[in-house]
């Protein structure tokens, strides 16, 4: 079976078009792709930030709980000296 010149012509055309569609889907894939790692990455580095600040958190309670703890054991102490 032969083709004339114009069906050649457009099924060039048609391949054409079929290459260009893939490319074009690649690349729009590729796009999102990027996108949803950098949206992953960014709620990793304010997911870490939260934990840094807790860990703050719990280390100034300790502290503070520590601070208190030795204070009562000096009033017990100063008491058990009085006494």
């Amino acid at each position: 079976m032969y083709l004339t010149e114009l069906e050649e012509w457009f099924a060039i055309f048609i391949c054409f078009c079929i290459v260009v569609g893939f490319i074009y889907s690649t690349i729009h894939n590729i796009k999102e792709t990027i996108s949803e790692e950098k949206q992953k990455f960014k709620k990793q580095k304010e997911e870490e930030e939260k934990v840094k600040e807790l860990i703050n958190y719990f280390d100034s309670k300790t502290e503070l709980i520590n601070t208190v703890v030795t204070a009562q054991k000096k009033m017990k102490e100063k008491k058990k000296k009085n006494d």
